[in-house]
């Protein structure tokens, strides 16, 4: 758990980025509006969770879900939220489908260059002994004749 309170706070950056992406160009807010809308965030977070995590307790589990957040936010009162966190969790369910799918996609690409590889190594290997084989018959047929010659 947090040391300080101050340990609960979101990340300046994450906020000050949030803050200019919602208000127009040109609106400065000041360190202490900054400070109290960081510290705002921090303590919806931290009700949000708990109250997610009772929904989590409730079903006998250790983990949070989607689920558990999106019933915490019902319960919150906070139901305007509600289809855009959907919306959002959809988006990244969609791109996590599309990275896990992409990741298969070159491990069986890595795995049939790797085949490639190893069959033209194989068909390389089988060329050379093709070629010494030929070779080693000249060198037997010539110490047989010396055989017989001698």
């Amino acid at each position: 758990m947090a040391e300080r309170p101050e340990d609960l706070n979101l990340p300046n950056a994450v906020i000050t980025r949030i803050i200019k992406e919602a208000l127009p160009d040109g609106v400065n807010v000041s360190k202490e509006a900054r400070r109290a809308i960081s510290q705002a965030a921090s303590v919806f977070v931290l009700y949000a969770t708990s109250c997610a995590n009772n929904f989590a307790m409730k079903a006998k589990r250790k983990t949070l879900n989607a689920g558990d957040v999106l019933a915490a936010m019902e319960e919150m009162e906070f139901e305007r939220f509600l289809e855009p966190l959907r919306e959002a969790l959809e988006v990244y369910k969609k791109g996590k489908k599309e990275v896990s799918e992409q990741k298969r996609k070159d491990k069986e690409k890595k795995a049939d260059s790797e085949n490639d590889k190893s069959r033209e190594e194989e068909e390389e290997e089988e060329e050379e002994r093709m070629e010494e084989e030929p070779e080693a018959e000249n060198d037997a047929e010539e110490e047989e004749e010396d055989e017989v010659e001698n």
